[in-house]
C-alpha cells in the first residue's frame, strides 16, 4: 500500500508524539531502558531474600536488586541450592539459547555453580560444574578469558587457595558438568595458595599471553606467567615480583610513594612443588606481602590493560601490614617484566574507619571498587563490611555500600545470625562484576555476598559431594559449609 505524502505530513505530529513516548518508556526498575532494540533484559528483584547490603550517603541513587540466594528455588531445577560463600564469578551469553550463563565460585565448599538465566535475566536453572572433589582447594576469585578481550577462551581461570600446593583450574564455562574432574589444572602457572589468575587483555602485549597471579599467604607473592604464544597456558615461564633494590619488606613501602619493580624468573616452576617455588621466591628477594588477594586491570584501552591494581588483605603477624592495602602496578609498555608499584590506599591511615582488610577488587575506566573482608583487624572495625570507591585520577576514597545487618529487627536476627555473631564486619563480599556489556544495560554490576552468620541445614551439601555431607552448621571448624549466600544486581555504578 502506498501512503500519500500529504497524509504523512498531516499525521506527523501524532507520529512524533508516539515516538517520543516510546523513547521515554521506563523499565521495571524505574530507570530509562538503554536501548529496547538491543536487549530484552528487565532488571528486577527475583529473590525471596531481602538485599543484605545497602547504599551509603552520596550513593543513594544506586539501585540494589536481589537476584538469587540460597533460599530461592529455580523453576527448572528446584533441588538446586546456591551454595556457601559465592565469590569469583563470570557472566556470558548462552550460545545455545537467548539467555545468559552465570558461573560462580563457592569458596568454602570448593565448588563452581552454573546458573542459567532467561533473556529477561531471570534465573531459571542451576547445577554444579565442579564439586568439592573436583575443586580440590578453596576457590576464591576467578577470571573469564574470552577471545574478544584476551585472544583465547572462553575459559574460566580459578585458583586453589588455602594450600601451598594449590594450582589454577581451567574450566570450560559452557561445558557439561564434570564435577569430580580435578585434572583441569595448569602446572605451568605454578603452585601456591592462590586467590586469582588474571590474564591481561590481548592488546596490552600483542602476541603474548600474560597472566598475573596472586598468592594469599602471610608471605604472599605476586607472580607473572608469560608465554610468547597467545592462549598458551602450558609452556610459558613464571616470574616473581621484587623491588629493583631487592628489599622484600612490605612495610618499608609508604602510602603514596612509587617504587621501581621487576619480575625475576622462577626456574623450573612447572615441575616444582609449592614449597620449592616459595623458597626460590625468597632467594629472589620477592616482596613479601601480607596476603595478596584479588587483582584486576583498568579498562578502556591497551595502555589501561597494563595498569593493574591488587588488594593486600593484611595479616595478624606483627611484622606485616595489618589493616590492608591496595597497590597500583604500572607495567612497562614494552616489557611486562618491568614496572612501577604505588601504594594507593592504606587501611592504617585511619584504622577501623578507613579500609578494613580489602579482599576482592573491580576496576573500571575511572574507578577501583574495593570489597572488604574484615577478618584480620588488630582492633574491632568501626563499620560493617563495605565496598569503597577509589577514583583513579584524584585518589579520592569514598565508602559506597555497606552490609545491612538490621540489628534492630528481631526476626531478621533469628534467621540471618544463626550462630550469633553480632560484631562489626562479620559478613564479607565476593566478586563485583561489571555486566554492562553482556546485558546491554549501562553501569550494571553483579555483587556476591557472604553473610557468614546465615546458616541452615538446608544449605549443607549444596554441591552434592561426599566431602560436604553431614555438616553440623554450628561446628566452628566446618560449619560454614552450611552458610547461605546472595547475589545482587547493583545499577547506576559510575564507571
Amino acid at each position: 500500500m502506498v501512503i500519500h505524502p500529504f497524509l504523512l505530513w498531516r499525521f506527523f505530529p501524532l507520529l512524533l508524539t508516539v515516538l517520543l513516548l516510546t523513547g521515554c518508556k521506563k523499565s521495571e526498575t524505574g530507570d530509562s531502558s538503554s536501548d529496547p532494540m538491543k536487549t530484552e533484559v528487565i532488571l528486577k528483584t527475583h529473590s525471596v531474600t531481602p538485599a543484605l547490603v545497602q547504599t551509603l550517603p552520596g550513593f543513594e541513587s544506586l539501585e540494589i536488586l536481589p537476584l538469587m540466594s540460597s533460599d530461592d528455588k529455580l523453576a527448572q531445577s528446584p533441588s538446586f541450592v546456591l551454595g556457601a560463600q559465592p565469590d569469583g564469578a563470570a557472566l556470558l551469553k548462552d550460545p545455545a539459547g537467548e539467555g545468559f550463563v552465570l558461573i560462580t565460585n563457592h569458596e568454602i565448599i570448593r565448588s563452581i555453580s552454573q546458573i542459567y538465566l532467561d533473556k529477561t535475566f531471570k534465573p531459571v536453572r542451576g547445577e554444579y560444574l565442579v564439586d568439592a572433589e573436583g575443586g580440590l582447594w578453596k576457590l576464591c576469585s576467578g577470571t573469564l578469558a574470552t577471545p574478544a578481550e584476551h585472544g583465547f577462551g572462553p575459559v574460566f581461570l580459578t585458583a586453589g587457595e588455602g594450600d601451598p600446593e594449590g594450582r589454577v583450574h581451567a574450566i570450560d564455562p559452557l561445558g557439561a558438568a564434570d564435577k569430580k574432574n580435578g585434572n583441569r589444572t595448569l602446572p605451568a602457572l605454578g603452585k601456591g595458595s592462590f586467590e586469582n589468575a588474571l590474564p591481561l587483555p590481548k592488546a596490552s602485549y600483542p602476541g603474548k599471553t600474560v597472566i598475573v597471579l596472586t598468592e594469599d599467604e602471610n608471605n604472599g607473592q605476586l607472580t607473572l606467567y608469560v608465554s610468547n604464544t597467545v592462549g598458551d597456558l602450558q609452556n610459558g615461564k613464571l616470574f616473581t615480583l621484587r623491588r629493583t633494590n631487592q628489599n622484600p619488606i612490605e612495610k618499608e613501602m609508604r602510602p603514596g610513594q612509587t617504587y621501581e619493580v621487576e619480575f625475576a624468573e622462577i626456574e623450573g616452576a612447572k615441575t616444582a612443588t609449592g614449597a620449592q617455588i616459595a623458597a626460590r621466591q625468597q632467594e629472589q628477594n620477592a616482596i613479601q606481602f601480607a596476603r595478596v588477594e584479588d587483582v584486576d586491570y583498568r579498562k578502556g584501552n591497551a595502555a589501561n590493560g597494563r595498569d593493574v591494581y591488587f588488594a593486600v588483605t593484611g595479616s595478624f603477624a606483627p611484622d606485616r601490614v595489618q589493616w590492608g592495602r591496595v597497590y597500583r602496578l604500572e607495567l612497562d609498555a614494552a616489557n611486562p617484566l618491568k614496572g612501577k608499584l604505588t601504594v594507593v590506599a592504606d587501611g592504617s591511615a585511619d584504622p577501623g574507619n578507613n579500609l578494613v582488610n580489602p579482599d576482592n577488587i573491580c576496576v573500571t575506566q575511572n574507578f577501583v571498587y574495593i570489597q572488604e573482608d574484615g577478618d584480620a583487624p588488630v582492633a574491632p572495625p568501626k563499620h560493617d563490611g563495605r565496598v569503597w570507591q577509589y577514583a583513579i585520577e584524584t585518589g579520592q576514597l569514598k565508602p559506597m555500600l555497606e552490609m545491612n545487618h538490621r540489628r534492630n529487627d528481631a526476626d531478621f536476627q533469628r534467621k540471618y545470625n544463626v550462630i550469633g555473631h553480632q560484631g562489626r564486619s562479620t559478613w564479607e563480599f565476593g566478586a563485583m562484576l561489571d555486566i554492562s556489556d553482556v546485558t546491554g544495560l549501562p553501569n550494571t554490576f553483579l555483587l556476591n555476598l557472604q553473610p557468614h552468620t546465615w546458616r541452615d541445614t538446608r544449605f549443607v551439601n549444596a554441591d552434592g559431594s561426599a566431602l560436604t555431607k553431614d555438616v553440623n552448621i554450628y561446628d566452628p571448624a566446618i560449619g560454614n559449609m552450611g552458610e547461605g549466600g546472595q547475589i545482587v544486581v547493583v545499577r547506576g555504578v559510575p564507571k
